[in-house]
């Protein structure tokens, strides 16, 4: 085998590493890359060193970012007096597009899963409690996934933050369960947003 092909298999196999991405559809986005112009895979490459070197977890609500701060928890105009939570920072996004939420976030980075070994531990749940305890929340919203995972631990933080003298509310579920947020378009998202539901 030559050198040629062992670096095209070493891409084909980083990039099937992807989620959802097989090894046939690695191939295709490896040979489309050599066929583009050199500038196009030599950005890509930058630009994928700069994503990993230059973005950290925001200091408060632990979304990516380039400052101490999100440009979200950075925002004097965003609603002080709602939180809410997700699994992981790509949900963000996913709620921001549907323009029914104009309060803050946290990032919980995970969900609880017994299985793999994750605990509160192991997610930013101290954070979690520490933020609402000296906040001045009227609201926590649980934008979990509805997996069994995201439904045990939008359980398990309900009635943690239940002594915390804060309404917490579940978003609705027009997400079907065993769904992702990452795959909910904008009316679904809004809706689910509309019609949350209590939590205690």
């Amino acid at each position: 085998m030559n050198q040629g092909s062992d670096h095209l298999d070493r891409v084909i196999d980083l990039l099937s590493k992807m989620p959802g991405v097989g090894k046939k559809s690695a191939q295709r986005m490896a040979y489309r890359i050599l066929e583009l112009p050199n500038e196009y895979a030599f950005e890509l490459s930058e630009s994928i060193r700069a994503l990993k070197e230059k973005l950290r977890y925001c200091s408060r609500c632990f979304n990516f970012s380039s400052a101490e701060l999100c440009l979200l928890c950075a925002d004097t105009r965003r609603d002080p007096s709602l939180l809410c939570v997700v699994e992981d920072a790509s949900s963000i996004k996913n709620i921001e597009r549907s323009a029914r939420y104009l309060g803050l976030y946290h990032v919980l980075q995970g969900v609880l899963s017994p299985m793999h070994g994750i605990g509160p531990k192991e997610l930013r749940y101290d954070e979690l409690l520490d933020r609402v305890a000296q906040g001045s929340y009227d609201e926590v919203i649980l934008a979990l996934n509805p997996t069994v995972e995201g439904e045990a631990t939008a359980s398990f933080l309900a009635e943690s933050l239940k002594l915390r003298n804060v309404k917490v509310t579940r978003i609705a579920t027009g997400i079907p369960m065993g769904g992702s947020l990452d795959y909910c378009d904008d009316v679904t998202m809004a809706s689910a947003m509309d019609n949350r539901r209590p939590m205690n």
